[in-house]
């Protein structure tokens, strides 16, 4: 399976949004770049085992796609890393900058 983070002629570099584990394996969260990332993925090992990925984020119709080897688990441990993974990837978001003290604003 290729994902548009990792693989393929057109390999995109991928930023590391976070981590998290369970008692076997650690997981960490990819993002194709780090301006509104329209997709993430979720990976084990060294990067070539994709666990799960996720698209639609920007237009909020999400479509969750599991590597070959994760589709046959369980649907409460599929919950938990769905959820593991957008706690990882909302939590590193880059604020928005507030508005600068010299902005002036019109009301009328």
């Amino acid at each position: 399976m290729s994902s548009p983070i990792q693989g393929g002629a057109n390999h995109v570099a991928a930023v590391e949004r976070g981590s998290f584990h369970d008692d076997f394996r650690s997981y960490r969260v990819r993002v194709p770049s780090a301006d509104a990332p329209d997709s993430f993925e979720v990976v084990t090992g060294d990067g070539a085992d994709l666990v799960l990925l996720v698209s639609g984020i920007n237009s909020g119709e999400l479509k969750a796609t599991w590597g070959p080897f994760w589709r046959s688990f369980k649907p409460a441990w599929k919950i938990w890393v769905e959820e593991s993974a957008f706690r990882v990837f909302h939590r590193a978001r880059t604020p928005i900058a507030s508005v600068p003290s010299g902005v002036r604003f019109c009301d009328g």
